[in-house]
């Protein structure tokens, strides 16, 4: 395989759900909290965990032309209510509770490494946040996050979700930079997948823990990545940041 040359690189795009924010953590606690307030037993990660589980197949359905374009907050929107409903739950989260968990997507907890990383990443590469979230969903939860970006390119821009070729190349034509410019950030198989696809270099982001403790987070070995790294600062490193 032939190294990848990193100096070819103007611009660093980065996953959010999973690979800069703790989505399941931030979704679980929050969950937990509307369902206490309730007075509902309800157990926060597992169901972030089947409300996560629906995430995909609701936005391969508007890719695939089954439903007209929405953004995310009502995709999420339609799989919680669906979920209420599969749970037995429908009568016990009023509206008003269903708008605050679906709100609970646009504030997340950043990883660790994640604000440090992408500002040693500032210095030399245009940083963009690329989300299949909602414009304005990415815009509160970045600022909420203190999370340094550049841009937020968001699907919505696209009106296509990844790993549909769309978003990656809008980003690219936004930035008005090639595609092989674009390096792509994930933690997830799937995007990695789509990136490359698209033209895209990609940096496949180890998150163990993405999924929580009793799921098995997306590998390095399940995809053909550029590049393969420990977090975003380790990424920095590699990039000479």
């Amino acid at each position: 395989m032939t190294e990848f040359d990193t100096a070819g690189v103007r611009v660093v795009a980065c996953d959010i759900f999973g690979t800069t924010v703790d989505w399941r953590t931030g979704v679980a606690d929050q969950v937990g909290a509307v369902a206490a307030e309730l007075g509902v037993r309800l157990d926060g990660g597992g169901f972030a965990d089947e409300w996560r589980d629906r995430y995909l197949p609701s936005m391969r359905r508007v890719n695939d032309g089954e439903r007209d374009w929405a953004y995310l907050d009502t995709l999420h929107r339609e799989s919680l209510d669906g979920l209420l409903d599969d749970r037995g739950l429908a009568d016990a989260f009023d509206g008003a509770a269903r708008d605050r968990l679906v709100r609970a997507w646009h504030r997340l907890p950043a990883w660790e490494d994640a604000a440090d990383g992408l500002a040693r990443l500032r210095r030399r590469h245009v940083v963009a946040a690329l989300s299949n979230g909602g414009f304005a969903l990415m815009t509160h939860l970045i600022k909420a996050a203190a999370l340094p970006f550049d841009c937020v390119l968001s699907a919505e821009l696209a009106r296509a979700y990844k790993p549909a070729p769309q978003p990656y190349l809008t980003a690219a034509r936004l930035l008005d930079v090639a595609p092989a410019q674009v390096l792509m950030v994930a933690c997830h198989t799937w995007d990695i997948d789509g990136a490359r696809a698209a033209g895209l270099g990609t940096a496949f982001l180890e998150r163990p823990l993405e999924k929580g403790p009793a799921r098995t987070a997306d590998r390095a070995s399940d995809t053909a990545s550029d590049l393969t790294v420990s977090g975003f600062t380790h990424l920095a490193d590699v990039l000479g940041c």
